[in-house]
Order: structure tokens, then C-alpha cells, then sequence
């Protein structure tokens, strides 16, 4: 097959955090990266915030943002309801709250899925611990639709450590390394399958085809994406370090989104110096998608509804003592469940794939 065939679109990639583009069953897609400063000693950045719109910050004044933070960076309590959010961490830490009464501290290599279903608020905090040195950050968050008939499932919180996520090591001929990190869904048989998804997940559906998968390739690298198992599968690769890298035999020399052919296998060739690579795939959902902020519905009086019920009841509540907890300088890796079972992790690795 030539190029044309295999790659069916290519998309150039704005600066973090710009949003990319998607394709069903994901609504969204963005790569939060923040060279943020060492703390201060309360979790916030030990620099001047002058010239930042506070509450608003995005414009990525000295390489890091406060978003809707006013002293710790991050995102205060907001709700959403139709759809889940997959938050990759490569680097730095995450406090999440919500409304369910759930809480988390979660670092590098570890995986947070969070169905809202009918309804959650949730907070996402980050805390700059480190006092000595600088606190970078990196991480993806993805949306994945909720079916019409999911999406007013009971709310879901799950944590995937780094621990539990399979990395699969491929050598090419000349013995070059390309890692691929399984979040979700697996790439040919012989791939390791990674924790289950939630229940009410697109993705727990047997016949989705979903795959989350983080890529890293050594220089020069060669390695080729295997087929999909549907032909209806569609496919997102984002290349996200900047370089040169051979995809389906077009050269690639700057950060895109590309849209592969689903059904056929492609060969990624590497160039000079190591590259990182986001894969989204599934089989489409096919339904109407109607979206207003936080919510995604499938219709406009539904996204009413939704503004409704949380005016009306604020999705459960919201049980922490501000809008923007975060979990203390000592606290390590950790999640409080909805049951109230506790998971403790130690510190997390060097930056996975």
C-alpha cells in the first residue's frame, strides 16, 4: 500500500496545552507539559506570580502554567457527566479529590480513569513537593465517550499504577528498542494486557478495540504498528517529541496528529534521536455527540438536563474542606477509595515511556 492508503490525514500541533484533535470514541485529547520551579514549601511555585492572570493562567509565562490555580497550579473542583477522563503521568504528581469522597496522589507511569457517568466534580492539583530542585510535569488527558446507554452509569474511580501497566520491548533488526506502555487495550496477540478498565467503560466492551498506548523509539529505530482487530477501528498517532520520524513511508518532521488506516499495519522508522508517541484507537461509538463544557451528551435537552441536575444537587456534594485540595507536603503515592480501601505506592521510577 503507498502512503496515501495508510495515513489519512495529518494534522501540525499546537504548542501545550493546546487541545488535539480526535476521532470517535475519544472527544478529546491534550499533553500537559510545565517546567514548573521548586516549591516554596506550601506546594506552590517558589517564584513571583506577577503578570499572570490568575485563575485564568494558560499563556505559559517561563515554561509553566497555574491554569485555574490561584497559588498551587492545577484544576479546582469542576463536574462533569457523559463521558470518562484517562489521565497519563509521565512526570511530576497529581492530587485528585472528588465527589464520591475519593482521593489520590499519583505520579509517574501511573494511570487515572475516572468514569463521571451520570455525574462527579473532581479536583486536579499540582503539588510542587520538591523545595530543593524543580517540580517538571507531564502528563496526557483524554475524554472517552460514554454509549448513550452509559452515560448515566454510576461514577467510577480507578487508579492503575505504574506497577500494573505492561511495557512491551520490540528489537528490531539491528537490536533497536521500541517500548510500547499499554494503559488500555493491547496491539496484536502476543502483547501483555494491562488491569481491566472500569466496567462502564467503552473500552471494557469486548468488541471495542481500544488501545491507549504510550511509544518510545530509540534512535533509528524501526518498528511496525500492527493491524487493528476491526476494519471499522479508527486510529490517532501523535508524534509528541519534535523530530524526524518515518511514518507509512511519509517523512515527519514536525509535531502532528495522523490518522491511520485502522486495518492495515504501518512501519515507523525513527530518526536521530529518541521519540515519544501517543496511539489512541477503538472502534467508533457512531452516536450523536452533543458537548457544552463539562458534559457530553448525545442531545442539546440532555446537556440542559445536566446543567439542571448539577444546579440542583451538585452531583453528590462536595466533601473536602476547599475547592482545590491538595494532599500535604508528606503524603506519598496513594489512592483512598469510594469503600474506603487505601493503596500506598513508594516513589514512583524514572520517567516510563
Amino acid at each position: 500500500m503507498t502512503d496515501t492508503t495508510l495515513l489519512l490525514q495529518a494534522t501540525a500541533l499546537g504548542p501545550s496545552p493546546t487541545p488535539w484533535p480526535c476521532i470517535d470514541p475519544f472527544l478529546f485529547c491534550v499533553h500537559h507539559h510545565d517546567a514548573y520551579p521548586r516549591g516554596d514549601g506550601r506546594l506552590g511555585p517558589d517564584a513571583s506570580l506577577a503578570g499572570r492572570s490568575i485563575g485564568q493562567d494558560f499563556a505559559g509565562l517561563d515554561g509553566w502554567n497555574l491554569y485555574h490555580g490561584e497559588r498551587i497550579p492545577g484544576f479546582p473542583a469542576h463536574p462533569h457527566r457523559g463521558f470518562e477522563t484517562v489521565t497519563v503521568v509521565r512526570q511530576g504528581l497529581i492530587d485528585h479529590a472528588d465527589s464520591l469522597g475519593a482521593a489520590a496522589r499519583f505520579g509517574a507511569g501511573d494511570v487515572q480513569w475516572l468514569t463521571a457517568g451520570r455525574g462527579i466534580v473532581h479536583a486536579e492539583m499540582f503539588p510542587l513537593l520538591r523545595t530543593d530542585r524543580d517540580n517538571p510535569l507531564e502528563l496526557f488527558q483524554i475524554w472517552l465517550n460514554l454509549p448513550a446507554r452509559r452515560k448515566m452509569a454510576e461514577p467510577h474511580f480507578t487508579m492503575l499504577w505504574s506497577d500494573q501497566i505492561p511495557d512491551v520491548t520490540h528489537h528490531d533488526a539491528e537490536g533497536r528498542a521500541t517500548t510500547v506502555r499499554h494503559a488500555a487495550g493491547r496491539l496484536g496477540a502476543g502483547e501483555a494486557r494491562p488491569p481491566a478498565p472500569p466496567p462502564d467503560s467503552w473500552a471494557a466492551e469486548p468488541d471495542a478495540d481500544l488501545v491507549i498506548a504510550t511509544i518510545r523509539m530509540a534512535p533509528h529505530a524501526r518498528w511496525t504498528l500492527p493491524a487493528a482487530a476491526a476494519a471499522t477501528t479508527q486510529r490517532m498517532l501523535y508524534t509528541v517529541t519534535p523530530g524526524a520520524i518515518g511514518v507509512a513511508g511519509r517523512h515527519i518532521t514536525q509535531r502532528v496528529a495522523l490518522q491511520l488506516r485502522g486495518d492495515a499495519a504501518v512501519e515507523l522508522v525513527n530518526g536521530d534521536r529518541p521519540a515519544d508517541l501517543l496511539l489512541l484507537q477503538g472502534r467508533p461509538i457512531g452516536e450523536p455527540v452533543a458537548q457544552y463544557g463539562p458534559f457530553v451528551m448525545n442531545s442539546r435537552a440532555e446537556i440542559q438536563q445536566a446543567f439542571d441536575d448539577y444546579q440542583r444537587t451538585g452531583f453528590g456534594g462536595w466533601p473536602w474542606p476547599d475547592g482545590a485540595p491538595v494532599h500535604g507536603a508528606g503524603a506519598g503515592r496513594f489512592a483512598r477509595h469510594v469503600d474506603g480501601r487505601e493503596e500506598h505506592r513508594p516513589e514512583p521510577p524514572a520517567t516510563p515511556g
